[in-house]
């Protein structure tokens, strides 16, 4: 069985010490979708630059639809500067007023999040009020059963408050890491360990699905009154970046699937190890990977 799954926010190139790779956390979360047997659509925002020329070439041969990428005349295509440490974790400094904070509600946008089993969205692209409203209405046009996971992504100073509160009001799935977790529990006075503010942050906001990512520690996934942990394995690391968004990826294709959770956790697990272990956000997955997402029910 296939399922609809759509990214939306910003599309951009990481400027790594290797040489360019095309990123944004919804883009990479798009591509691993598709990689992993999903149809998968992006909806987000380029320049009428050789870069954007770049990202439409990419989406080509991804076989991802190009009628949910907008061009403006005007904005540039996103840009990152990534710096790596040591480990190979990254840190970003990213390009104010690039083309997806203007990104618009279009036909071809409501026509992919109304058919959608699930869309990915994540603050970094809700820092300019244009790409925020737009996001805000597409999401409203989704199904009440789609998966609505909010890859909350804390960038630099790009995020508020408000922006992370309606967004995990507008969620069913949570993503974060223990920093971004950190955060939300100074914002909404949240105590206890990391199991009782994720169970706290389940209550309050309804949410089905919480992942919290531990870097070398593993993972935690609470989900409905259950919990899985996975110990990171060791593995050689090449950079970190994307790793995240293709956990978020296969997590996705495994909660559609229905697969059991300690199950789709390791998968998760294996997926984001790969990346990890390979230049770049989105290297390809290797075949008996994807085939154990093609084989579920």
């Amino acid at each position: 069985m296939s399922f609809s799954v759509v990214g939306i926010g910003e599309v951009l190139w990481d400027l790594l010490p290797s040489g360019p790779q095309l990123g944004g956390a919804p883009a990479n979360f798009a591509f691993h979708a598709q990689s992993l047997g999903a149809e998968s659509c992006l909806v987000s925002r380029v320049g009428e630059d050789d870069l954007g020329l770049n990202v439409l070439a990419r989406i080509e041969a991804q076989r991802l639809p190009r009628d949910t990428i907008q061009l403006d005349e005007e904005q540039p295509t996103g840009t990152v500067t990534v710096r790596l440490s040591s480990q190979g974790c990254p840190e970003f400094e990213i390009r104010e007023h690039a083309a997806w904070d203007y990104l618009q509600v279009s036909e071809a946008a409501i026509k992919a999040v109304r058919g959608a089993a699930a869309v990915c969205f994540g603050s970094l692209a809700q820092r300019h009020p244009t790409s925020r409203a737009t996001i805000t209405r597409l999401l409203a046009e989704t199904r009440p059963q789609a998966l609505r996971i909010f890859d909350i992504n804390l960038r630099q100073n790009f995020f508020s408050g408000a922006v992370i509160e309606e967004s995990l009001r507008l969620a069913n799935v949570l993503k974060l890491d223990d920093d971004e977790l950190a955060v939300l529990a100074g914002m909404f006075a949240l105590s206890g360990d990391a199991r009782a503010q994720i169970k706290a942050l389940s209550a309050e906001f309804e949410l089905d699905v919480i992942v919290l990512t531990r870097g070398a520690r593993g993972s935690v996934i609470y989900q409905t009154g259950r919990w899985s942990e996975q110990q990171a394995q060791p593995v050689l690391v090449c950079d970190t970046v994307g790793a995240g968004d293709a956990f978020t990826a296969a997590l996705t294709l495994g909660l559609l699937h229905r697969m059991e959770l300690t199950e789709m956790h390791a998968l998760a697990e294996q997926v984001a190890r790969h990346v990890c272990s390979q230049s770049g956000a989105t290297p390809p997955l290797p075949e008996a990977i994807r085939v154990r997402f093609r084989s579920a029910n």
